[in-house]
Order: structure tokens, then C-alpha cells, then sequence
């Protein structure tokens, strides 16, 4: 789904936010990921029940370097 698609499916009060993370490595990333999963301050949050977003319209991937400098 690109930018434009998301935006029509905007509804009357709603923002669009993008944020993004960076790691060191993919370990590292595994090694973040499990902390956060863990993290009991978090708990609640993760019921999809509780979300304040509808987490099914949510857009996320990964990419791969191509360059490396």
C-alpha cells in the first residue's frame, strides 16, 4: 500500500504518523524486540482490544541495505 492509498482510507479526525527504527544489527534488533515484549508497562497495550488504532490499517516492513558506506 503506497502514501496515496493510505490516505484515502483516512477517516475525519484521524493523523497519519511514521516513525522508523534503526539497530546495529539484526541481533541486535532481536535483542531489543524481546526486551520490549517483555517489558510489563507495555502488557497492556499489546491487547489488540486496547489499541487506540485500528492495528488491521497499520503498515510496517523491513528493508535490506543495498549500499553500504
Amino acid at each position: 500500500m503506497d502514501v496515496v492509498s493510505a490516505q484515502r482510507q483516512l477517516k475525519s479526525g484521524e493523523t497519519v504518523v511514521f516513525s522508523y527504527i534503526t539497530y546495529k544489527t539484526r541481533a541486535h534488533r532481536d535483542r531489543v524486540n524481546a526486551k520490549v515484549m517483555k517489558d510489563p508497562r507495555l502488557a497492556k497495550m499489546m491487547n489488540p482490544k486496547a489499541m487506540p488504532f485500528d492495528g488491521k490499517r497499520m503498515i510496517f516492513g523491513g528493508f535490506k541495505s543495498l549500499i553500504g558506506v
